[in-house]
């Protein structure tokens, strides 16, 4: 004879739901290719050394009133304030932070497309030689210059993806190069 306990039906029910939300999140989280992060990666051939890793001592950003990590950037020798951005496969500059940063590409370079908050826009890739933030510093990053539609310059992972480490506390963020 099989013995069903209703205690065990309510713990099972409970069980699989649990494990369906979670696969249902997880899912999300991945992308089943409706969502898009905020810019799409940059295709370049490049030799290994121009992606060497990151250099220089490791950096504190400290998490903002607004709950996110604003970091003080120096971009080429200029200073240029950033979101911390790890959804975003590169770094991303508003077209403001790239003409002052003398980076100005010409209408026929914004060949590419990404979607930002503000819908698809076009967007210039670039070459940029430096960005650190205090201190560690990476060379030769891929970038993008957004035409239109970017509030603030973001710190992505053309960036965050060559450093040896970026850790997130409640306090603020580590990045080690």
């Amino acid at each position: 004879m099989i013995r069903i306990d209703f205690q065990s039906v309510i713990v099972f029910g409970v069980a699989l739901t649990a494990s369906f939300a979670t696969a249902m999140t997880i899912r999300h989280l991945e992308g089943d290719g409706a969502a898009q992060a905020a810019t799409a990666p940059v295709p370049v051939v490049a030799s290994g050394a121009d992606y060497a890793g990151a250099t220089g001592a490791a950096a504190q950003v400290v998490k903002g009133e607004d709950g996110h990590y604003w970091a003080q950037a120096r971009i080429d020798g200029r200073a240029v304030r950033v979101l911390v951005d790890t959804g975003a496969s590169v770094v991303a500059l508003t077209r403001a932070d790239a003409v002052r940063l003398g980076v100005d590409p010409e209408p026929q370079a914004f060949t590419g497309q990404v979607q930002t908050a503000s819908g698809v826009v076009r967007a210039a890739p670039v070459r940029l030689n430096t960005v650190s933030v205090a201190g560690a510093r990476v060379d030769q990053v891929e970038a993008l210059v957004v035409e239109q539609g970017l509030e603030y310059s973001l710190l992505g992972m053309s960036y965050l993806g060559r450093l040896s480490a970026f850790e997130a506390t409640p306090a603020g963020l580590t990045l080690r190069p």
